[in-house]
């Protein structure tokens, strides 16, 4: 028995000194790397930046009330288009209390001085007729009471003014009413009934009570890294993407460069505004979040090989060209690149259509997987 496991062990040693020379013997063999071909193809390289910024309306007007009250009535919502000259809302005067007085004093002294001078025109009209007066006389007593009259109806005016923001002689151009100053869509309303506004004046802005702009006329509004904008050109063409409309493209034109850049996360930005050209087809709203591409540099139908596949040594250029296949053997060439996009670049001299020339190296890994599926 004892016999046995001798030669049981002893086999056992011997098989694990055959593995272990055999696993030796497999690490001290050169290992062979095999590399992708590549073939040099004709392609169309383009050189891109990309600003991140959002479309809005070229111009958004604010409508301010001209008189300060409260919100009688809202008659427009956000998303309706308006023509130039139509009520958005009513405001309702709350007047001062000292001003209404001032000016029911105003109407009553008015009213006195105007039967006053009632009485005296008819008395200088009776003398006037009998001949007792001259010509000249009668006429100041005629003024006087016609003046009076006017006094009256501006008194009036003004208390009706007050009272109500606007006079019965100018209802249709009442400042009461909140009219659009321009053709376009309400993007918002921000009042609703009840609420309190305050004029537009010198010291003070005014309350808000509609914004309103043509959504026909949109600028994408973004910003360039400072590495980027001495590069770009008021009038370049630019490819608008906005992610709420499934990726859409859209044209559009370069108009303007910001002169002046801020920083921003410590970066310096500029800003850029570019016009949109808006098929009838498409309906964008105020807002979106848009990527713009503007192409800074492009080569049309150049010969253009994978960036990966280029060696670099201090400003030269290098790729190994295919000289035998199995095994694989290249010989190392020198080359003039153009324009890169950052996957491809442009060769200018050193290759031909018909070169074949090193790529990436093969995983082993991956080589036994295909060679399993096969």
């Amino acid at each position: 028995m004892k016999k046995v496991f001798k030669i049981i062990l002893l086999i056992l040693l011997g098989v694990i000194v055959i593995l272990t020379f055999i696993f030796l013997w497999n690490k001290s063999r050169p290992v062979i790397t095999e590399y992708e071909i590549v073939n040099p193809t004709k392609s169309t390289i383009e050189n891109k930046t990309v600003a991140t910024g959002k479309v809005e309306p070229r111009d958004e007007i604010l409508i301010k009330p001209q008189i300060s009250g409260i919100v009688s009535e809202v008659l427009k919502e956000a998303g309706q288009m308006i023509n130039a000259g139509e009520v958005i809302a009513k405001v309702k005067v709350i007047p001062e209390i000292g001003q209404l007085n001032s000016a029911e004093s105003r109407l009553r002294v008015a009213e006195i001085n105007l039967a006053q001078q009632k009485q005296e025109y008819e008395r200088q009209q009776k003398l006037a007729q009998s001949g007792v007066i001259s010509k000249e006389e009668f006429e100041s007593s005629d003024a006087a009471y016609k003046k009076a009259i006017e006094e009256r109806d501006n008194a009036k005016d003004a208390l009706e003014i007050v009272r109500n923001g606007i006079s019965s002689k100018f209802a249709s151009i009442s400042n009461t009413q909140i009219r659009s100053t321009i053709t376009g869509m309400i993007l918002d309303v921000p009042v609703k009934a009840g609420n309190s506004v305050i004029q537009a004046n010198t010291f003070n802005e005014g309350t808000t009570i509609a914004s309103i702009a043509d959504m026909g006329n949109l600028i994408f509004r973004g910003k360039v890294d400072e590495t980027e904008v001495g590069r770009i050109r008021e009038g370049m063409p630019i490819k608008l993407t906005i992610g709420a409309l499934n990726s859409h493209k859209f044209s559009a034109m370069l108009e303007y460069i910001s002169p002046k850049g801020t920083e921003e996360n410590g970066a310096i930005l500029f800003e850029i505004k570019a016009a949109i050209q808006i098929p009838d087809s498409a309906y964008i709203r105020a807002g979106y979040s848009a990527n713009a591409e503007i192409v800074l540099a492009r080569a049309d139908s150049v010969l253009a090989v994978p960036e990966s596949s280029i060696e670099f040594s201090n400003d030269s250029a290098f790729v190994y060209v295919l000289k035998a296949e199995n095994p694989q053997n290249f010989e190392r060439k020198h080359i003039n690149i153009g324009l890169s996009d950052g996957i491809n670049v442009e060769i200018k001299t050193g290759l031909t259509a018909n070169d074949r020339i090193r790529g990436n190296a093969i995983d082993p890994k991956n080589k036994d997987k295909e060679k399993k599926t096969n």
